[in-house]
């Protein structure tokens, strides 16, 4: 069964990227790129990506001419957006709509729900969340863009830390008040 987990930075406050999207409070925080939360590490077990478009637009606009990811990717959008390579597929609507497209191209490995807190919300809504990891930053922005757009009970299965970060791996238990 293909696991789907959103992995992620976030700020103390539960932001991903300030109002302007901007994640520049993330780029300013030490850490060891093979230590605990490791993106890494965690990268030999995706199949497949998934992301909003914000998020497909913030690395087009930050990391112009290149895209750091060879495993197949799906952007959720209603706008027109242009594919920088083969490896991207635009889609809209619910997830559970695209579930068997997503996990054929996951093949025998998960899935990584990249960006975009709305859309992480979505998945879980459609039972399409597994896990959540965030990187925690000692950070505040007091506003911004949501970890998660929605309420959802968590269960904390082990945390470390790592540099400036607090990396913690929580199960999707389901919309709050499930458990």
């Amino acid at each position: 069964m293909t696991r789907y987990c959103y992995n992620t930075a976030v700020t103390l406050d539960g932001f991903l990227a300030d109002d302007a999207d901007s994640l520049d409070w993330l780029f300013k925080q030490t850490f060891d790129e093979d230590g605990p939360g490791s993106i890494k590490q965690f990268m030999t077990g995706v199949g497949a990506q998934v992301m909003g478009a914000t998020t497909y637009e913030w690395i087009m606009k930050n990391e112009p001419g290149s895209w750091a990811y060879a495993e197949p990717t799906f952007v959720f959008t209603h706008r027109h957006l242009e594919p920088v390579n083969e490896t991207i597929r635009f889609v809209s609507g619910p997830p559970s709509g695209h579930r068997a497209a997503i996990e054929a191209a996951a093949g025998d490995k998960g899935v990584w729900m990249l960006g975009g807190g709305d859309l992480a919300a979505d998945f879980a809504r459609a039972g399409m969340l597994d896990e959540v990891i965030v990187g925690i930053a000692p950070v505040t922005l007091g506003s911004g863009r949501r970890l998660l757009g929605g309420a959802f009970d968590l269960r904390l299965e082990e945390s470390d830390r790592n540099g400036e970060f607090l990396t913690a791996r929580y199960a999707v238990v389901g919309p709050l008040g499930t458990r």
